[in-house]
């Protein structure tokens, strides 16, 4: 199981021409590992995660996900997918203020149709895994911005996503907070063997991940794998503040 795109070209329009925010974009994310996207503002990484998310349709090239390609799927099906398969975790929190941590969780199985007690059940055992289980009643106004994060990470997780996007967890965190949230995205690609994509501007806090990919004006680069000392994930044992992703799509997104 994976996320895998390939040759991905996206455009806006640009007035009377249109302008490029991905240029044939190939990148593979197998489960269990965690792929950091960085770049400077504008240079596509949220476009990159939209497409990803299957958000916007490229104009050209394949999004697959488990093998299926997903560009050929219909609307309700993409709809679906990422109701079953895809989690996102937004740049900002944006939690329900009436909600404690456990109903933030909560309410996203109940609406998928899950039994009150099987909803509760996911949503305790996700906030002890982000370290939030003495913080379940709690509402947000009672948490720090770290621990609002955790409890956004643990929402994303709550429909066990085979694909993990995660658009700027730290951007307003300080550093000791932020390096916390990636350590734990870390950790939680492992346990839940996601496909994990990071899109971040902090370079100081990925030397677990398993590759960084530079992208600069649509054009994306792989470097040597970024992980040194870690523990090797799945795919290498078997071989031996940005713009917010729902910003308008206007020119390059970033």
């Amino acid at each position: 199981m994976s996320l895998n795109l390939t040759d991905i070209t996206l455009t806006y329009p640009d007035g009377g021409s249109r302008l490029t925010a991905l240029d044939q974009v190939t990148i593979d994310v197998p489960k269990g590992t965690l792929t950091a996207v960085v770049g400077p503002s504008g240079s596509g990484k949220s476009s990159l995660l939209a497409v990803a998310a299957t958000l916007i349709s490229p104009d050209a090239g394949t999004v697959a996900i488990d093998g299926t390609d997903t560009t050929a799927l219909t609307r309700a099906e993409l709809t679906d997918l990422r109701r079953h398969k895809i989690g996102i975790v937004f740049q900002q929190p944006n939690l329900l203020p009436s909600l404690t941590a456990a109903e933030q969780l909560q309410v996203m199985a109940q609406i998928d149709g899950r039994k009150p007690r099987t909803a509760r059940n996911r949503a305790m055992a996700l906030l002890d895994a982000v370290g939030l289980a003495d913080q379940a009643g709690r509402r947000p106004h009672q948490l720090s911005g770290g621990q609002r994060q955790r409890v956004n990470i643990a929402r994303a997780l709550m429909n066990d996503p085979r694909v993990l996007l995660v658009d700027e967890p730290t951007s307003a965190l300080d550093h000791e907070r932020g390096a916390a949230v990636i350590d734990l995205i870390t950790r939680l690609t492992r346990q839940q063997a996601t496909a994990t994509v990071l899109v971040t501007h902090d370079r100081t806090s990925l030397n677990a991940v398993d590759q960084i990919a530079e992208v600069h004006d649509g054009h994306l680069h792989l470097p040597a794998p970024a992980r040194q000392s870690a523990r090797p994930g799945p795919a290498q044992a078997a071989q031996g503040p940005g713009r917010a992703l729902f910003a308008p799509a206007v020119g390059r997104c970033g």
